[in-house]
């Protein structure tokens, strides 16, 4: 699998290359309109192009794999073997208030399982992969690229946590549980959306706990990376998968104090 993996990755990068030189000009020009979809989340035009550009390419590149994508859905066989994940810019909340948390994110399920993973956030200047037998790495707006592992923290009250609060946790009763994980570690902060699990897979955050209400495309290109670079990457019930509406991602030391700590 991994020569199939190196030669997807390429293609993956250079897909990533293309969407970041048509997503970056226009967040940094504020030269779009802003829609609302129907689960009340903001949708624009640049969203909208730049699937249709990268589900064009993944199509030209691997005509027998299928493309799911946030804004159009599935483009493809249908029952492919492969399956691309997409979601164009994770974080058009951000994107278009001027925040440059936000990124492009490019998965590849096999047989259902992801099985690489691309987040290229070009604001910010830097872009994340990996996959099975590929290991993890990141490259800064330098240009200098590294391997990445995730941290070696053991204990809660020594760690760094990244928590996003939602309605979702608080309709499940379990915001005083976030609220109890947030104060015992050492340091807290709310990162948000991919990228408190790429600082978890670089090591810099050792726990992120997203918001109730991701979606497949916000995960898909995740757990590979975080996964390849030792981490696990599980739903609030610890199953393994990116199918689910939560994620919680971590070195795996503090995994199963923190699942446990949310099971309700």
């Amino acid at each position: 699998m991994t020569n199939e993996l190196d030669a997807a990755l390429a293609v993956a990068h250079s897909v990533a290359d293309a969407a970041d030189t048509y997503t970056l000009p226009h967040f940094e020009a504020r030269d779009f309109t802003v829609d609302w979809k129907q689960n009340q989340t903001e949708v624009s035009e640049i969203d909208r192009n730049a699937e249709r550009q990268i589900v064009r390419a993944l199509r030209a590149a691997f005509p027998d794999d299928d493309v799911f994508g946030e804004e159009y859905g599935l483009a493809g066989p249908g029952d492919a073997q492969r399956r691309w994940v997409v979601d164009p810019i994770d974080g058009t909340s951000g994107f278009v208030r001027g925040i440059p948390v936000w990124a492009t994110l490019i998965g590849l399920l096999d047989a259902g399982r992801p099985v690489l993973g691309v987040v290229s956030a070009p604001a910010l200047g830097f872009r994340w992969w990996g996959g099975v037998g590929l290991g993890a790495h990141v490259r800064n707006a330098r240009g200098v690229e590294r391997p990445m592992s995730v941290s070696t923290v053991s204990e809660l009250a020594e760690s760094q946590v990244s928590i996003t609060h939602s309605s979702g946790w608080d309709a499940l009763g379990l915001t005083p549980a976030l609220i109890g994980l947030q104060q015992r570690a050492r340091r807290s902060r709310g990162m948000g959306d991919f990228w408190q699990h790429m600082l978890v897979a670089e090591g810099a955050m050792d726990l992120a706990v997203d918001a109730i209400g991701v979606a497949p495309y916000d995960l898909a290109a995740i757990l590979p990376i975080v996964e390849a670079a030792g981490g696990r990457f599980t739903d609030r019930h610890g199953e393994a998968t990116h199918e689910h509406d939560s994620a919680i991602s971590s070195n795996g030391l503090l995994h199963g104090e923190v699942i446990e700590s949310l099971t309700n």
